[in-house]
């Protein structure tokens, strides 16, 4: 096994340019802990605005820090107190404090669930934090047939999954969108809706039925929307409430039980084909800066993720860049060519 593995650092807020690679100790795994390499990794908004230093009160970073929650990958070596897990199993899982963007990483037992075969790695890397936020949400709502609920935003990664858990919870679903989202929200069952002037009027009519809960991913004039269309405070998840829920599982610790119930009831909704998790671009890990940069246009449907396995780069990289949906297949259980060597940003010219 490799003495050393590689993980996305930076020391200092700011922009993609302030990351850099670290090379460190291959560490060992206590006692309830696994070591894992790992295969897939998602990203998320947050990890920007928190890198950026747009929470820094209320998530202060200690430098130098590191990025990701979402993760997926393969046991590499356990502690003695794991027994249900074995050498070569493929596991979900949450990095307790950030650190999924690396090679490789140490998770507590308590926050890796098993992989199903039929889940593909890229979509298990990025299901942790969009995952457990759209389903504690939807969950908090209680919804069933007797329900019509609007999401705004509802093509993105947290929004395209709070669709399809209130889809299987028995709700007509009104999704709000920009147009060359439609066609993929109408594929998941979803109805959408314009945004712009007259929106509430468009809902109204897309409807056909009161409205009685309303799911905000966006802010802005979305509440004021929401009572326009009679929705009651109680059936109201603002967007200050997503982003209390996002930070209660991306800050969850290892003796905190949630992440891991919810992952299993998310992987069991994948296995069924109840939800699908749409992944809108896979980026090597070589270009992680590249990938970022993507998400931050704020305009791809599903998740953006890393791979830290590609089958290929170099003379492809264009074809890595073009915002395509890739798929990441089989993968050997350790990395065979190095990513990056020394301090060096991520950006590639």
């Amino acid at each position: 096994m490799n003495r050393t593995y590689k993980a996305v650092e930076y020391d200092e807020y700011g922009d993609v340019d302030v990351l850099h690679i670290a090379e460190h100790e291959m560490p060992t795994p206590a006692g309830d802990e696994v070591l894992v390499e790992v295969v897939a990794a998602g990203l998320n908004h947050i990890e920007n605005f928190i890198r950026k230093g747009d929470f820094v009160k209320r998530l202060p970073q200690t430098f130098p820090a590191r990025q990701g929650s979402c993760f997926a990958g393969l046991v590499v070596k356990r502690g003695d107190g794991v027994k249900d897990l074995k050498v070569g199993d493929a596991v979900i899982g949450h990095a307790v404090g950030g650190g999924s963007h690396a090679t490789h990483l140490v998770a507590a037992r308590s926050q890796v669930v098993k992989k199903p075969d039929n889940i593909p790695w890229e979509v298990a890397g990025g299901l942790y934090l969009a995952g457990c936020t759209a389903y504690a949400t939807v969950d908090s709502l209680r919804l069933d047939e007797t329900d019509c609920v609007v999401v705004s935003a509802a093509a993105g990664g947290v929004g395209s999954i709070e669709c399809q858990l209130a889809l299987a919870a028995g709700a007509k679903v009104i999704g709000t969108c920009s147009p060359p989202n439609h066609d993929y929200l109408r594929s998941i069952g979803v109805v959408p809706v314009t945004y712009g002037d007259g929106i509430v009027d468009r809902i109204r009519a897309a409807a056909g039925r009161p409205i009685t809960a309303f799911i905000d991913n966006f802010g802005g004039d979305n509440p004021k929307r929401a009572k326009e269309l009679g929705v009651a405070k109680k059936s109201l998840r603002t967007s200050e409430q997503r982003l209390d829920t996002e930070i209660r599982f991306l800050t969850a610790g290892r003796d905190d039980p949630e992440p891991a119930r919810l992952m299993s009831a998310l992987v069991t909704l994948l296995t069924e084909q109840k939800v699908r998790f749409l992944i809108s671009g896979f980026y090597p890990f070589e270009y992680i800066a590249q990938a970022f940069d993507d998400m931050a246009e704020m305009h791809s449907r599903g998740k953006v993720v890393v791979g830290m396995m590609p089958v290929e780069t170099g003379n492809r990289s264009s074809w890595y860049l073009s915002g395509k949906a890739r798929t990441l297949h089989e993968v050997p259980m350790e990395r065979k060519t190095p990513v990056w060597t020394g301090k060096q940003p991520y950006r590639v010219p």
